[in-house]
């Protein structure tokens, strides 16, 4: 018999907790064993009920989302998928979310919810079944200010390793992540010097999320994270994020990198595609070129790496204790794509390390 995914539902809306209920029930691997109007009550049920997943609002009365994912995933973690309305203020909070430990989001419909959430029945349940799948980690309380993603000074406490020589400005770095590839990606980059190399980076994420997330990140790291513009330069000591709904490639100007941001069509599911970055990756920078693949579910850039790896790149690739969800490197290494399959915590410093190693021989 299917064991199917219990998920309790957490929402002020009656009618949103009634329309996800149903989107749940008919799928036949799930069920919805409960729906909560506010945290309190959601704690009980799961206490309770024990549920594999949980769907969960921001903003609801006598304690908001936020906070209860906090005390959630310092008592008990477990997954969950947030549900954010497409605001400039939502799209913040849901990056502090996802910080927290929440697996995923879906962006809830400002109006029309009834109609928006039937049009979001697939991509709500698809989640579901990633977030059932996920390794889930406690969160350990910080002193970071809230949910707005204020920068604090104890967030960034690894020591940062430092390159030995100036290395070539014709190195470049392409990075690949979906599921928790937000706080991956965040790991990843503020252990970086400023003098690192220009960096490419595509995460699976809508429109309206990127821009809060490069802002984040910004914030955080000693190089520069910005989302990436069309035929801008790609320069050192700078990250370029691609922007949700858009394809983003690189590409050759004379001597120099330079982005290319656009609206074409999905590949492998996705805009932004993993594929799209890490093929333009194998053409234009070839053994000049390093690519890093991160948590993430599903295929999406394996192949594009191993032709990195045929062009002569270095590819380092997330291990499976370290992923939330080990789908992306998985398909990766079965591609013979990897090169190093290392601990999220160890990646920047191979990387480094590599780097240096390279110092003597392409001094600019």
């Amino acid at each position: 018999m299917l064991k199917k995914i219990r998920v309790v539902v957490v929402d002020d809306s009656a009618l949103v907790r009634s329309l996800l209920a149903d989107i749940i029930n008919r799928q036949v691997d799930m069920e919805c064993v409960g729906a909560a109007n506010d945290p309190l009550v959601a704690r009980e049920m799961i206490r309770e009920l024990n549920p594999d997943v949980i769907t969960l609002d921001i903003e609801m009365p006598r304690m908001d989302g936020i906070d209860f994912l906090g005390r959630l995933m310092r008592l008990r973690p477990m997954p969950v998928v947030m549900i954010s309305t497409l605001t400039e203020r939502g799209a913040e909070v849901t990056m502090k979310a996802l910080e927290l430990g929440a697996v995923d989001f879906v962006s809830k419909p400002r109006i029309g919810v009834a109609d928006g959430l039937s049009e979001l029945a697939s991509q709500i349940v698809d989640k579901i079944r990633i977030a059932s799948t996920a390794h889930i980690k406690r969160h350990l309380a910080t002193s970071d200010s809230g949910a707005t993603g204020v920068k604090d000074a104890a967030v960034v406490s690894r020591p940062t390793a430092t390159l030995t020589g100036r290395v070539s400005t014709e190195k470049l770095v392409f990075i690949g992540a979906s599921t928790g590839g937000t706080e991956a990606i965040k790991e990843v980059l503020t252990q970086l010097p400023a003098d690192f190399p220009a960096i490419a980076i595509t995460q699976h994420m809508p429109p309206g999320f990127t821009t809060s997330f490069a802002a984040r990140l910004n914030s955080l790291c000693k190089i520069a994270v910005r989302e990436a513009v069309h035929g801008e330069r790609l320069l050192p000591g700078h990250a370029y994020l691609a922007p949700g709904g858009k394809q983003f490639r690189v590409d050759r100007s004379g001597a120099n990198y330079v982005a290319v941001v656009e609206d074409g069509e999905p590949v492998n599911r996705h805009k932004p595609s993993v594929e799209v970055l890490f093929r333009s990756g194998a053409r234009v920078a070839g053994r000049n070129a390093f690519a890093i693949m991160l948590t993430g579910m599903g295929n999406d850039g394996a192949k594009a790496m191993r032709e990195m790896k045929d062009a002569g790149s270095y590819n380092l690739v997330q291990d499976e204790a370290s992923c939330v969800v080990f789908g992306m490197p998985k398909e990766a290494i079965a591609h013979g794509a990897a090169d190093e399959v290392l601990p999220l915590k160890d990646i920047a410093n191979a990387l480094i390390t590599k780097l240096n190693g390279l110092t003597d021989r392409f001094r600019v």
